[in-house]
């Protein structure tokens, strides 16, 4: 087999397994918790501005207890993604079947609920029941509520294409019939929370979250914080991209779960009052390296592109692409050049599309474990914030000149690249030129002896 057929194999493999039904769910499912995420770092922006004597201005206004309504709304958003996350996946992978998603993301919600240890060791040593404990229902318990999502909407949707379920007679009320529909499907997952919980509680003394958490997410997060795992990422989200899959989707869909929760794991060492900066225990790849200093105007980097583009056009195609996709890139919106130059399956971008990435994946590495740059915490900021904007926002100034670093590294990769894209488009606009004039000659070859008769 050749390498390019190898190279097809790949592609035709990652295309089907972005459609395959739990990995859709799984995507559209994280992609419904962005406004919680994005809302909720927000407030906790505003609660840790990088701004020097922000903190003491504030307090003189407002108190010395003035960040607890701002971090009350982190605490409902960040520390329950857990319980967003099992009622976003159940619904888009019902919905996608064509089932009662409502009813499904419900019964979904109450079978990981019931899987929750049942009390926590309050401060003072003593044992608290009866609450839903936010150190499960948030980062800690994601991997958890993702099985139980996949478990509830294959089972429900089993049961109800199947017409597994209590039928009620046609005068019934829709709603009503509904609900007795559900009493199958929901006896079942609550027997098998029952038994989950009994085996875990009397065999290990633990429960499935924590299990989950201790055999599979904790080895998974630490393998997406590592630079071979970081490189793997980044990587395949540009060759994807490359060959006409939407990488950043695909890979995200698997991956974002893992890399909220380090940043979540972050945020849980700032609440105990401990330092990111040179901490072994704070996590290094987050979602912010992906999606702010990695994707600086989008997968590949390619403000970068734009901005070689500056220097480099000479050619009508590539002038008028650069004034058409330059603002819209300063925003991380990088459709106009990836298919409008293309990149797509462009052999001249192939290389520096997937290099530099990885290049400001390192950079960006490098300043965190050198201490020049802290770890991430649970803030993110909108996609569409502008590099430099954004970087600022998250980490200071540091953050700032890391992404100004990564831009300039990208622009002078891309530059080489695209003068030699430049030069092909100039050759084919001087080629369509040629054939303009040799076609108006002919013309005016034609007329000449219709006009001396």
């Amino acid at each position: 087999m050749t390498k390019q057929e190898m190279f097809d194999k790949f592609i035709e493999f990652m295309g089907e397994f972005a459609q395959i039904k739990a990995v859709a769910a799984l995507r559209d499912g994280f992609i419904m918790t962005t406004p919680f995420t994005i809302c909720g770092s927000v407030f906790l922006l505003l609660a840790n501005l990088p701004l020097p004597g922000y903190p003491e201005f504030m307090a003189s206004i407002f108190g010395a207890d003035w960040t607890a309504p701002l971090n009350a709304v982190a605490g409902g958003t960040f520390s329950v993604l857990a319980l967003i996350v099992v009622l976003a996946i159940t619904y888009k992978f019902v919905e996608n079947e064509g089932c009662d998603a409502i009813m499904a993301s419900i019964l979904s919600l109450s079978t990981f609920l019931i899987l929750m240890p049942p009390e926590i060791i309050s401060k003072g040593g003593e044992t608290v029941g009866d609450i839903i404990p936010k150190a499960w229902v948030g980062s800690n318990g994601v991997i958890t509520a993702i099985l139980i999502a996949f478990f509830v909407s294959y089972v429900f949707c089993y049961c109800e294409k199947n017409h597994i379920g209590i039928k009620m007679p046609d005068s019934v009320p829709s709603g009503v019939a509904k609900a007795f529909t559900a009493l199958v499907p929901g006896m079942i997952f609550f027997t098998c929370a029952s038994v989950l919980y009994g085996l875990c509680h009397y065999i290990g003394a633990t429960t499935l979250p924590e299990l989950v958490f201790k055999v599979i997410q904790t080895p998974l997060q630490g393998l997406s914080d590592s630079l071979a795992g970081g490189s793997i990422i980044v990587g395949l989200q540009s060759i994807l991209f490359w060959a006409g899959i939407h990488g950043p989707n695909v890979v995200g869909g698997v991956v974002s779960p893992l890399l909220i929760a380090n940043s979540l794991d972050n945020q849980h060492l700032i609440d105990a009052g401990m330092s990111l900066i040179n901490n072994p225990e704070a996590k290094i790849f987050t979602c912010q390296i992906n999606d702010v200093f990695v994707k600086s105007g989008g997968c590949g980097l390619t403000l970068g592109l734009l901005f070689a583009g500056i220097f480099t056009a000479r050619s009508q195609q590539l002038k008028s692409l650069m004034k058409m996709a330059f603002v819209p890139g300063l925003f991380n919106i990088n459709e106009p050049i990836i298919f409008g130059l293309p990149i797509v399956f462009n052999p001249y971008l192939l290389v520096p599309f997937v290099i530099v990435p990885l290049i400001a994946m390192f950079v960006t590495y490098f300043a965190i474990t050198t201490g020049f740059m802290a770890p991430f915490s649970a803030v993110q900021v909108p996609w569409t914030t502008p590099p430099v904007i954004a970087g600022f926002l998250l980490n200071g100034w540091q953050g700032a000149v890391v992404q100004i670093i990564n831009l300039a590294i990208a622009t002078v990769i891309y530059f080489p690249f695209l003068k030699a894209q430049d030069k092909a488009f100039l050759k084919e606009e001087m080629g369509d030129m040629e054939e303009e004039a040799k076609e108006d000659n002919a013309v005016k070859a034609e007329v000449k002896p219709a006009a001396e008769q």
